[in-house]
This record gives C-alpha cells, sequence and structure tokens, in this order.
C-alpha cells in the first residue's frame, strides 16, 4: 500500500511518529495523524478553508491531544513509568533509587533499550525505525490508513495524498483525530469538498 503514498503522504505518516514520540506516547494514534497533517503550514490539509474558519490548525490540535492524552491517547510512556512505579512501591522497592544505581555503576544510559536498526525493513517502514525506533500504530491509526487507500480507490485515484490521509481520518470517525475536528464544530461536508477540491486539482 505505502507504494501508492506521495511524497508529502509519507512525510506526514512518518511525522504522526515523530509527534507522538515528542509528545511521549504510544502508540500513534489518529490524533498525531490529525497533528502531523497540520503540521505542514502551506500543505492542503492546513489550508481546508473549512479547518482555517473553525481555526483548527497544529496549535490548537496539540493543545487538545495535550488536553485529552489522560483518557484518549492512550497509555504514554510517563503513564506506563507511574504504574510501574506504585506497583514496585507496594512491594517495598524504590524504582527510581534502584536506576540510580545501576546507572551509578554501569554508566549513564545503560537502561535504554537500543534502537532496533530493523535491517530487513524497506520504504517507509525503514525511515520509521531509523527516526529513532518504530512506534507501532494503534487499531484506530491503521484502519485511517486502510481507509485512505479505499477513500483513493473510491475517487479513482491510483496514488495516496494527504488529503486521503484526512478523509480516512474523517471516515474513520471515531478517534480522537476525527473527533478533535467535529468538536470544534468543523463542517465536516465542508471539509471533504474542501479536500475533493485539492485532489481534483493534483490529479488535474
Amino acid at each position: 500500500m505505502f507504494e501508492r503514498f506521495t511524497r508529502p503522504a509519507r512525510e506526514a505518516v512518518i511525522r504522526a511518529q515523530a509527534e507522538a514520540r515528542e509528545l511521549g506516547h504510544t502508540p500513534i494514534g489518529t490524533e498525531h495523524l490529525l497533528l502531523a497533517l497540520l503540521a505542514d503550514p502551506a500543505g492542503p490539509i492546513a489550508s481546508a478553508p473549512a479547518l482555517r474558519e473553525k481555526q483548527v490548525d497544529a496549535g490548537y490540535a496539540r493543545a487538545e491531544i495535550i488536553r485529552r492524552s489522560g483518557k484518549d491517547s492512550g497509555a504514554t510512556v510517563a503513564d506506563a513509568d507511574a504504574a510501574d512505579r506504585e506497583a514496585l512501591r507496594a512491594i517495598g522497592i524504590d524504582l527510581d533509587a534502584v536506576r540510580r544505581a545501576i546507572e551509578e555503576n554501569f554508566g549513564p544510559g545503560t537502561l535504554h533499550l537500543p534502537r532496533d536498526p530493523a535491517p530487513q525493513r524497506k520504504g517507509l517502514f525503514r525511515r520509521l525505525a531509523g527516526s529513532g525506533g518504530h512506534i507501532p500504530f494503534s487499531p484506530q491509526a491503521k484502519k485511517v490508513l486502510e481507509l485512505s487507500l479505499r477513500e483513493a480507490i473510491r475517487l479513482k485515484h491510483n496514488f495516496i495524498a494527504p488529503e486521503h490521509i484526512m478523509l480516512g481520518v474523517l471516515r474513520e470517525g471515531r478517534g480522537l483525530g476525527a473527533r478533535i475536528v467535529a468538536e470544534r464544530g468543523v463542517d465536516v461536508e465542508a471539509l471533504r469538498a474542501d479536500l475533493a477540491r485539492s485532489l481534483h486539482a493534483h490529479a488535474a
């Protein structure tokens, strides 16, 4: 499927991983795909009139993701750390003290897992792995990528552009990405029309 992705679409998927990593989130969710699509200020998503009208931009999306991350984005690295710390404390083990002792004896960063070089991976996934370690996609984010292909097929396009990914976010409908857009009061049908016009310009 990824061979159909245009360069901007591939870059958006890679940027979604970077956004998730920067926020300390795992897995990559629909909200990170939305944020990545909006993060290109000259791109077709950020310039869609239906989104501009409601001031849905990368800054707004990032603030919403951070605001909701405790309940909607899935467990974050920090959340997992806190859960581990509490579980160990209950049986009398101070996780921070253990970490300090290990790093004092074996050097700083000893507990950091090595990055998987994944030499057998090709194309987009090799670039994802090479950009700081692969973060998995949530089932909903995977669904969005699948739906982006379906949207391209529906529109009789032999490529997948950022607009198709955004159409996938909207079509999936239940993920945080779609909810951020809908709950801001964006006219979804107008947004679909904006995306269709942009794609028509691509295909012409």
